[in-house]
C-alpha cells in the first residue's frame, strides 16, 4: 500500500494543484466585477443641490470652468481631459478642517504619484484672499506637485457655482457675494467622463483609504 501510494503522490500533487488552479479561475469567471455608481443631482441630499437641478437623474456632468493655477496658468476642462480627478474646495487661511484636508489631499498624491491618468484639483473658496503667489506659497509648504495637481483661484461666482451646480457638495444658497461662505469637507472623484463617481469625508482616514480603493476599481474599468 506504501508503495502504491509513493507511486502515484506526484500524480496525485499535480491533480491536486490543477483543480486548485481550476477552482480560483472558476470563481474569477464568475465573480461579480465591481464597478462605482454614476451619481447625479437626484442622488443627493437635495440641501447640497441648487433648486434647479435637483430632480436631474441622469447625463449630469462636471461643468466647463476657467481658473488660474498656483503658477498664474489657465487651467480648464482640457487639462483633464481623458483622466480621473480628484476635487475638494478649500481655503489657505482656513484653521480647522482644511488643514487636514490638504494633509490627505497630500497623502493621496504620494499614493498616486505613479498614476498619471489620476489627478488632484483644489478651489480656493476665498479667491480675494487666495492669489496666485499666495497659492503658490501654500503649493511649496505643502509639497503640492504641480503636474499632479493644481490649487485654482478665479472668479468667485464661478466657484461657488462649481461647488453647488457641478460637484454638489455645499448647502449654502450663496451665489458668490462678497459675504457668502461655503465650508465643506468632500472630496468629489470624478471620471473620465466628467461625471461624479463618489464623496468621501476628506477629514477622515478611513474615508482616503476607501477612496484610494474606488480610485482603483474606476481605474480598472477602463482596462477592460
Amino acid at each position: 500500500m506504501r508503495a502504491f501510494f509513493a507511486k502515484y503522490k506526484t500524480f496525485a500533487l499535480v491533480m491536486i494543484l490543477l483543480s486548485a488552479v481550476i477552482v480560483i479561475l472558476f470563481y474569477n469567471a464568475l465573480k461579480p466585477e465591481e464597478t462605482l455608481p454614476v451619481y447625479q443631482p437626484a442622488d443627493f441630499d437635495a440641501q447640497l443641490v441648487d433648486s434647479t437641478i435637483q430632480l436631474v437623474r441622469k447625463y449630469h456632468t462636471i461643468a466647463d470652468f476657467s481658473l488660474t493655477n498656483q503658477n498664474g496658468e489657465t487651467i480648464t476642462q482640457e487639462d483633464y481631459k481623458g483622466k480621473i480627478y480628484i476635487a475638494d474646495f478649500f481655503f489657505t487661511t482656513c484653521p480647522s478642517i482644511c488643514p487636514i484636508m490638504t494633509k490627505n489631499m497630500a497623502g493621496l498624491q504620494q499614493e498616486l504619484q505613479d498614476k498619471p491618468e489620476v489627478m488632484l484639483l483644489s478651489h480656493s473658496v476665498t479667491p480675494e484672499i487666495d492669489s496666485v503667489s499666495r497659492l503658490k506659497e501654500y503649493a511649496l509648504e505643502n509639497g503640492v506637485n504641480d503636474q499632479k495637481w493644481n490649487l485654482l483661484t478665479g472668479p468667485k461666482k464661478e466657484i461657488y457655482e462649481l461647488a453647488r451646480k457641478s460637484y454638489l457638495v455645499v448647502q449654502e444658497d450663496g451665489n458668490g457675494g462678497p459675504f457668502d461662505m461655503i465650508h465643506t469637507e468632500n472630496f468629489v472623484l470624478v471620471d473620465k467622463e466628467r461625471r461624479i463617481r463618489g464623496t468621501y469625508d476628506g477629514t477622515d482616514s478611513e474615508d482616503m483609504k476607501r477612496l484610494l480603493a474606488d480610485v482603483e476599481i474606476l481605474r480598472e474599468s477602463y482596462d477592460d
